[in-house]
Formats: structure tokens, sequence, C-alpha cells
């Protein structure tokens, strides 16, 4: 098992097959995926694409989202984390902030504070320059999430469709709110 990040409540690890009935659990709940865009999975071999696209992820770019553990209960709660992100703005490739939780685990701040362990990482583990973050414009808990760990608004830009709230971060800008030297 490949783990990340170990916080006080929280492991932040590679997805591993094992975790096939928690990536259905999340991405079968079409309350979890409204503003997504992606239909509600249907099987257990759907949860498993979606574990082997991750895990593609990782040996191509060398990052991709990682599991959110309840280190008590051994739970998966969801995802967090980056990916090279090449898809969703055509002009341009770059890391992206994300997370998505299953439903029983909303609004306990867990998103928050695995986005910014997140950040965290990818600025001083991976010496990112910059990361980014895309949330749909009506989706108002993931637009201030992105806000709340220190990136900012850029611009809007639409995908299949559908109208996004494009927000950044730089290295320098993340020290310098973290209280860190250059």
């Amino acid at each position: 098992m490949n783990i990340h990040v170990e916080m006080d409540r929280f492991i932040l690890r590679d997805i591993e097959e094992s975790d096939v009935q928690g990536i259905f659990d999340l991405d079968s709940d079409p309350e979890v995926l409204t503003y997504i865009g992606t239909p509600p999975i249907q099987t257990l071999d759907e949860a498993y694409d979606i574990i082997k696209y991750i895990r593609n992820q990782y040996a191509e770019n060398g990052i991709g989202r990682w599991a959110v553990v309840d280190k008590k209960t051994s739970d998966f709660v969801g995802w967090t984390g980056l990916k090279y992100e090449q898809e969703l703005r055509a002009e341009f490739d770059y890391y992206d902030i994300g997370y998505r939780l299953r439903k029983k685990y909303w609004g306990q701040g867990i998103a928050t504070l695995t986005a910014a362990e997140s950040l965290r990482y990818g600025f001083e583990q991976m010496d990112l320059d910059e990361i980014c973050g895309a949330a749909e414009i009506e989706h108002k808990v993931s637009n201030h999430i992105l806000q709340k760990i220190g990136l900012s608004y850029v611009e809007q830009f639409v995908f299949e469709g559908t109208t996004a709230n494009f927000y950044r971060i730089t290295k320098s800008q993340w020290m310098s709110k973290n209280g860190l030297g250059h």
C-alpha cells in the first residue's frame, strides 16, 4: 500500500483494486455526481474501470487521485488529490486539485482538509510551480473549498456545454499564505 500522507484522522493513499466497493458507493450515487456531468455507474466492473484509469495516471504522470481512508474505521471516505489534467482545458494542461466524498461524509470539512494536504504535497514533495482547480459555477460548495484552500479565481470556461470557474495558486502564493519563506 502506497501511503502519501498520514493525517490525524485520515490516510491519503493510492487507490487500490480493493477500493472497488468504495468507488462504486461513491460514483453510483446521483447526488454525489450532481455537478460532475457523468451518469452514475451501475456495476462493480465500471468501478474497476475507474480504478484502472486512476492507477494508469499514477504510471503515466506520477500522480493521480488518492483514496481518503478513515484511520479508525478503515472506511473509504472518497478521494482527493492531484491529477495531471489534459482534457478539461483545450488550451493547456495543468495539475488539477480535486475531491469527491461519499455523501455520509459531507459537511465535515474533510474535502477542505484533504485538499489542503494535497496542495502541500504538490508544492513541497512534487515542487510544482502552480496548481489549478475547476468547479461548475453552480457548485457553491466546491467553489468555496477551492477559495478556502487559497486558490484564486482566474476566469470562467465552458466544457461540454457547462460553464465552470477556473482557479489557480502558485507555489510562491501558497508559501506566503502559509507563512513560509521563499
